[in-house]
């Protein structure tokens, strides 16, 4: 099947010389192929300007989903296109690393339960278990969060009682004990889209397996950041995550404190 997505490379690009790459996902991203990007802090996906004037190499691949499989359909999608920059001469296989917010988010925090490939990886208000966040209301919204689950973004195809193992299937949070790769997550409790107890839920959940991983949460804040100087702050340690496991910089030392 013929896959597309963008690809964003360094000024003064060699060939002849392997990147560190940051793969970015959330649905389909090739009609930004011509977009304008201000080189500033973003209030939630990544700006690829800014990882690129840092000689990384940004690819944002379209997902394809299967009904009913759509963290298989994220995986299969990123794995292959990821190795075919590696295949290319593009990639550097031991400086890869992904990041998404909200159902961008979900589908990093599932690729990296079944994936060895990525060296680290980031989300950003992710779902964790859909088992939990099926029921309740989407606070932004004042709808039931079940017709998400069912027939629109996530796309499983049928209610929890008619479909369960799909819905266990496709949660993260039932396969964290397989994750080797080192995560930064961030998730407000104030999100009026995705629960915060979703993002507890994979903190959490890794902590208890003794996994490497950091949670942000800057009170007050919703699914996506409104204040300059927290966007600042968020893009700053982000930033500092990447260059950490990708560019041999220097640990922050927040990543050395309780989180």
């Amino acid at each position: 099947m013929e896959q597309s997505g963008v690809l964003f490379k360094p000024e003064g690009y060699d060939p002849s010389r392997r990147y560190p790459v940051i793969v970015h996902l959330y649905e389909t991203k090739s009609e930004n192929t011509n977009m304008f990007y201000t080189p500033e802090p973003t209030s939630s996906e990544i700006n690829p300007v800014m990882y690129t004037s840092k000689g990384y190499v940004v690819f944002m691949p379209d997902i394809r989903y299967k009904v009913g499989w759509p963290g298989q359909s994220a995986l299969n999608i990123v794995e292959s296109g990821t190795r075919h920059l590696v295949g290319s001469g593009i990639a550097d296989p031991e400086k890869i690393g992904i990041q998404g917010h909200s159902w961008g988010g979900y589908q990093v925090a599932y690729i990296i339960t079944q994936s060895k490939l990525f060296r680290c990886a980031c989300t950003e208000t992710a779902v964790a278990n859909m088992t939990s966040a099926y029921s309740g209301l989407r606070a932004g919204a004042g709808k039931p969060r079940m017709f998400m689950y069912e027939s629109t973004q996530s796309r499983i195809g049928g209610t929890i009682w008619e479909m369960p193992d799909n819905y266990i299937k496709n949660s993260p949070l039932f396969y964290l004990d397989q994750v080797t790769t080192p995560l930064l997550s961030r998730h407000y409790d104030a999100d009026e889209a995705v629960p915060y107890s979703q993002g507890l839920e994979l903190f959490l959940g890794l902590k208890r397996l003794y996994k490497p991983v950091w949670m942000f949460n800057y009170k007050g804040e919703g699914h996506n950041i409104k204040k300059r100087d927290i966007s600042i702050d968020w893009n700053r340690r982000m930033s500092e995550f990447f260059d950490y496991y990708l560019l041999d910089a220097g640990k922050p030392d927040w990543m050395d404190t309780n989180n």
